[in-house]
């Protein structure tokens, strides 16, 4: 039974107190869904993309490492705290109120602190987590406002909750979180296994399209004279100030000595920016043009840039960085140099040669990274054991000569279906 309210209610206070728990608890939902997107697709043609510009960006929230608290995903921290917070409007009690009042300064502490490392560590912001901040913030100015005007059934004392209260919900928060923890480990585990098999066979149902018309001279991994003649071929659309982009660079960077002599990858520039690019009617990443007139400038120091670029994303925003950067490897030049802006025009324009794959965009090629692996376009990311389960199904095809579905199932998938035990 609820105790006795000791002032009257404010009803008004009591209804923005519960609109900030529901916020609360929708935003975090919405982080943990994009949390599993981002990390764990199920399907080839449903990954992730979650970014307005360079700076709104939840898929670096989502990868994080301060994502998961122990393989709990924080959203889920962030349901039972507004769950608390709902609970406590529509049933008001002194205790219930101690302790949300105590959580509220906790959680809007909190959200400051994930805020700033957001913005400082990775130089971005999530939308979805922006509206918890937000949630929590106002949570907060409502116990502090109830305060101010005298009502008992959120006002009083900041730091004496009532431990009965915290321990129950504590209780109930790591039993839930347990669960939670359960299923991710599932989800995880699921990569490795089924899941990696099946988007192997999607990418194999997927139509072949032509090589563009000029392929970018500039390359990420070059294990034969030839582009074409590595087991492994991919021309990567990106964009030097993508955030997905630069994901991708780190799993390349990975799987390069893995498939040694076996992978080749060349960088195809298509800057999401409006100064260079008329493909897309984008203008998300200012800057992007320039950085790549400077990348192309000097082929022989393309990979260099490439990879400092990508070591610096949050930095390489900044046009001092750029033109230290410049400096740094002496292709100035290439801001104004009309034969680099040629080459770099007429690689991103083959953007245009691949017909629409969806009624709102006007070509194939409309995002950044979207990659022509082997002659199969793939837009978005892949989560790394899914491209190291592809690069495996295409190195074991060229060295046999035999398709996917008879060189590679992973041991656990041939256990399974032979009826035999596992290793």
């Amino acid at each position: 039974m609820p105790e006795p309210l000791r002032a009257p209610v404010h009803p008004w206070l009591r209804f923005l107190s519960g609109l900030s728990g529901l916020g609360m608890i929708v935003f975090s939902v919405l982080t943990i869904e994009h949390f599993f997107a981002a990390n764990y697709p199920t399907t080839i043609f449903a990954g992730s993309f979650c970014d307005i510009n360079a700076f709104f960006n939840c898929d670096s929230s989502a990868q994080s490492p301060i994502a998961q608290v122990l393989g709990v995903p924080i959203g889920y921290f962030g349901v039972m705290a507004g769950a608390l917070v709902v609970l406590g409007a529509v049933f008001p009690s002194v205790r219930l109120t101690s302790a949300n009042r105590s959580l509220a300064l906790l959680t809007a502490a909190g959200s400051l602190g994930l805020g700033l490392f957001s913005v400082l560590y990775h130089g971005s912001l999530c939308l979805l987590c922006s509206g918890f901040y937000v949630s929590s913030w106002l949570s907060l100015w409502v116990f502090w406002r109830a305060g101010r005007t005298g009502d008992a059934t959120l006002g009083g004392p900041w730091l004496r909750p009532s431990i009965a209260v915290l321990a129950t919900a504590a209780v109930v928060v790591a039993s839930g979180a347990w669960s939670v923890r359960l299923y991710h480990d599932a989800r995880r585990d699921a990569q490795l296994g089924g899941t990696a098999t099946r988007v192997v066979r999607q990418y194999y149902s997927l139509a072949t399209v032509p090589m563009p018309s000029v392929i970018s001279p500039y390359w990420v991994v070059r294990s034969t004279e030839r582009f074409e003649d590595a087991p492994i071929r991919i021309i990567a659309f990106e964009d030097l100030l993508c955030p997905d982009c630069k994901l991708l660079a780190d799993q390349i960077a990975r799987l390069e000595q893995e498939f040694a002599g076996r992978l080749n990858v060349v960088f195809q520039f298509f800057p999401l920016e409006g100064r260079c690019n008329q493909v897309v009617d984008k203008d998300l990443h200012p800057g992007a043009c320039d950085l790549s007139y400077l990348a192309a400038h000097d082929p022989s120091k393309f990979k260099a840039i490439y990879e400092e670029v990508f070591a610096n994303l949050r930095e390489a925003r900044d046009p001092a960085w750029r033109e230290a950067l410049a400096r740094k490897h002496g292709v100035s030049e290439g801001l104004t140099d009309e034969g680099t802006r040629d080459i770099v025009h007429r690689i991103l324009a083959t953007g245009a040669e691949y017909e629409k794959t969806s009624e709102k965009f006007a070509h194939g090629i409309r995002s950044t990274p979207t990659m022509i692996i082997n002659g199969r376009m793939i837009i978005g990311t892949l989560p790394y054991d899914h491209l190291r389960a592809l690069f495996q199904a295409l190195a074991d095809e060229s060295a046999t000569g035999t398709g996917f579905l008879e060189t590679w199932v992973p041991a656990r998938e041939r256990s399974k279906e032979s009826g035999l035990p596992r290793r």
